[in-house]
């Protein structure tokens, strides 16, 4: 396979085969984010897309699942995103989901008939960077959007029919008050959007970012492993929504947690509980194994 740059994939994909259909992403601005900033976002043609896809065919045979590479595919024209749609199930008759990384500005610039569409033609898994569902925060991390429009984005994906993975950031708000902020915001914003999944990771800087900028500056504060924690507790104490997956085994976390909410809540809670309480360091990841 052929691949420009570093790629980057949702760990719940490491099955995949990874199909590069943009360059970089659309947004590129967050402050937090060292993704795709060595490159300049553009889209691959349909004619370099035809071709990985028969190299893939070739090598592979057949496939089950399929990740839309770069950042943000669903900022593509639809009728080309649908092409290539149309071109993996033709060429893997196995095929049974394929799932991109998307952006909520280009999300909303989609209508919902567009959606709708892309559903139909085999976009089952999307996977939505919210971070947050705090207004201030959004805006002070370049996010390009507001919380309402935040909201409307992860709606409008689900409503369209696909499974929505909303990804947040425990950390991001930094030491201090807002932190609780942030936790509640964010657990309000799951609350209304009603995403299938839940992914939390936590800020960790990466060296050319504003944030890691900030950090050695001193004008933001990184949380340790105990303050992580007791956000991710408000997170879970304020989220009511049921049925809902939460994914917390990403590298970057200090403390690998899955359950179901409401089902798997107290257990949820009472292991967060038992670290804070003990301040055993030994049950969390230690520092030189995380990253993102």
């Amino acid at each position: 396979m052929r691949y420009e740059g570093n790629i980057f994939r949702p760990f719940s994909e490491a099955n995949s085969y990874l199909l590069q259909c943009t360059i970089g992403c659309s947004h590129n601005r967050c402050t937090f984010c060292g993704m795709y900033k060595d490159r300049k976002y553009r889209v691959r043609s349909l004619d370099e897309i035809r071709t990985d896809i028969r190299m893939a065919k070739d090598y592979y045979g057949d496939l089950e699942k399929v990740f839309l590479c770069d950042g943000d595919a669903i900022a593509m024209e639809t009728d080309l995103l649908l092409e290539i749609l149309r071109e993996l199930y033709a060429a893997f008759p196995s095929l049974r989901h394929v799932g991109t990384y998307v952006g909520p500005q280009s999300t909303l610039k989609k209508s919902m008939s567009e959606l709708v569409a892309l559903r139909s033609a085999g976009l089952a898994k999307v996977y939505l960077g919210v971070e947050t569902g705090d207004d201030r925060l959004l805006k002070e991390i370049k996010k390009g959007v507001s919380a309402a429009e935040m909201l409307q984005a992860g709606r409008n994906l689900i409503d369209a029919g696909m499974n929505l993975s909303s990804m947040v950031l425990l950390g991001l708000a930094g030491k201090g008050e807002r932190s609780v902020e942030h936790a509640i915001a964010t657990a309000r914003i799951t609350n209304e959007m009603g995403p299938q999944y839940l992914a939390a990771l936590t800020v960790t800087p990466v060296p050319g970012t504003v944030l890691y900028n900030q950090v050695e500056a001193g004008i933001f504060e990184i949380m340790d492993a105990f303050e992580t924690l007791e956000e991710m507790k408000i997170l879970f104490e304020h989220i009511t929504l049921d049925n809902l997956r939460f994914v917390g085994v990403h590298a970057s976390n200090y403390l690998p947690i899955n359950g179901t909410l409401q089902r798997d809540k107290e257990q949820m809670l009472a292991t967060i509980d038992s670290v804070l309480e003990t301040r055993n360091r030994d049950m969390l990841r230690d520092e030189r194994t995380r990253g993102l």
